[in-house]
């Protein structure tokens, strides 16, 4: 379900958020089948592509769940080219042995606060998607061979255009 959210962001001129939408996914390999679902679904329901947007923001996804995410949507079609970044990615050097992520809370908040917004500020971005996600990663679960339940949010930023 897709919900309208046309509410101005305090302390931020020109931007709003568009859209707020999370959908739980429970897989084997968590959080790149949640963003790669809440994508597509979000996609088709909004009659969008990823080429209407500026960027789509995921994390923390590692290297290894973006390559997931990015064979998923191939897989339904969609493409996301050189328009996806993942939060973790960008903060973490590739010398660092974090194959599959960090912290998705932190690292999302992190470039979202520090490199984001700025660049909806400064006109580098006016429309995109930010995905967090996010694993409940169980000792219990995983030593009981449980799948390990994972959500992805999307929340669609946009600058302001006039008359907004």
């Amino acid at each position: 379900m897709i919900f309208p959210c046309p509410v101005k962001c305090r302390g931020i001129a020109n931007l709003f958020v568009s859209y707020i939408t999370s959908y739980c996914y429970v897989p084997k390999i968590p959080s790149a089948p949640a963003a790669a679902d809440t994508i597509y679904r979000y996609l088709r329901a909004s009659e969008s592509v990823a080429e209407d947007y500026d960027m789509i923001f995921t994390g923390d996804l590692g290297r290894v769940g973006s390559r997931l995410l990015r064979d998923l949507l191939a897989e339904r079609g969609v493409e996301l080219g050189e328009r996806h970044s993942d939060c973790g990615m960008m903060i973490f050097d590739e010398s660092q042995d974090v194959h599959a992520g960090g912290s998705g809370c932190g690292c999302c908040a992190s470039v979202l606060c520090g490199y984001i917004l700025d660049g909806v500020k400064s006109g580098l971005y006016r429309n995109i998607l930010f995905v967090p996600t996010g694993a409940l990663l169980s000792p219990t679960t995983v030593m009981q061979k449980q799948s390990i339940p994972s959500v992805a949010h999307l929340v669609q930023l946009r600058a302001a255009q006039k008359g907004d």
